[in-house]
């Protein structure tokens, strides 16, 4: 893999010594990865699409980051946007260990029903084009990490807390250092576009298959039992005012689950359920006094909002 000519992606370096690293999907600001370095030792949450892995590589470099010091590479769920260079950055760091929820380690190793899945949704040229060649990991290299699960990182430790809800294979990655969690898609999406003056807006993601509301709840409630003073997302970047943003999440959930309850038996379901999420973020931006205007926000919230509409059916059909 040649990294020389690799474009370097944005960072955003934040204190405790975590860097924010856009992954550069489909567009700047949706997805990040971040590099957490304690003492001489290095960890890579998030790996972003294969597509992204030389440009993440190139920045160690240019970081002057010796591939050798990256201890662990750690995907908080087996998702593509999220696990899907996994394998190719672990070809390229000779020492370091992939930690994986005991649900999705299987997956990362033999990535096959990944990429079924994801053609199933997404379909075979897409999936191709958004996320490239998705390589296995060799299973000696996988920890599989239980729930409370601890790993030493030079002068630290990150611990993993399971965290079901947006998906039964999803981990949560708490840093004491920062007071802070690494939450993948289990404190939804705040793409740093929408803020405006009334805060950071933050939408759930009930991408398929395995939206779980109740299970959510009672995440967020373990979290939160951390007190933390930030939330790390993958898409996209640190949020702060926690306990604000948790309680305007759980109750997006709650207004997820009255729409698909009410386009149920819709026989345009899936169309009433996009227009109606849509709808639900559109209020909920003017709320917040987000500076973008509708068209541009509506073209911001497009693709989320088709993939959210896709799950909760996934989730009336399986109740």
């Amino acid at each position: 893999m040649n990294t020389a000519v690799a474009r370097l992606p944005p960072v955003i370096d934040y204190d405790h010594g975590i860097s924010c690293i856009d992954t550069l999907q489909e567009r700047p600001g949706l997805a990040c990865c971040y590099l957490v370095r304690r003492a001489d030792e290095v960890a890579i949450i998030e790996t972003g699409t294969a597509p992204g892995v030389p440009g993440l590589l190139a920045l160690l470099d240019a970081r002057g980051i010796a591939r050798e010091r990256v201890r662990y590479v750690i995907p908080t769920h087996v998702h593509l946007d999220h696990a899907g260079g996994a394998g190719l950055l672990m070809r390229a760091l000779p020492d370091a260990m992939l930690v994986a929820h005991p649900r999705g380690a299987r997956h990362l190793i033999d990535p096959s029903k990944l990429i079924a899945g994801a053609q199933a949704v997404y379909g075979v040229d897409a999936v191709a084009r958004m996320y490239g060649e998705i390589a296995p990991v060799v299973e000696a290299r996988v920890i599989v990490a239980a729930d409370g699960q601890r790993v030493q990182l030079g002068d630290g430790e990150l611990q993993f807390v399971d965290a079901p809800g947006h998906a039964r294979h999803h981990f949560c990655v708490w840093d004491e250092a920062s007071r802070g969690f690494f939450t993948g898609d289990t404190f939804g999406l705040s793409y740093r576009d929408f803020d405006g003056p009334g805060g950071a807006f933050l939408l759930p993601t009930t991408t398929p298959v395995q939206f779980e509301p109740d299970a959510w709840d009672a995440t967020l409630d373990r979290l939160l039992s951390f007190d933390p003073q930030h939330m790390y997302l993958t898409h996209f970047g640190r949020v702060g005012e926690v306990r604000r943003l948790a309680g305007e999440l759980r109750t997006a959930i709650g207004r997820y689950v009255d729409l698909a309850r009410r386009y149920a038996d819709a026989p345009d379901r899936h169309a009433k359920l996009v227009n109606a999420l849509t709808a639900d973020a559109l209020a909920q931006l003017q709320r917040l006094q987000c500076p973008l205007g509708e068209a541009r926000s509506r073209a911001l919230l497009a693709f989320d909002m088709e993939l959210n509409a896709q799950g909760l059916e996934v989730w009336l059909d399986k109740a």
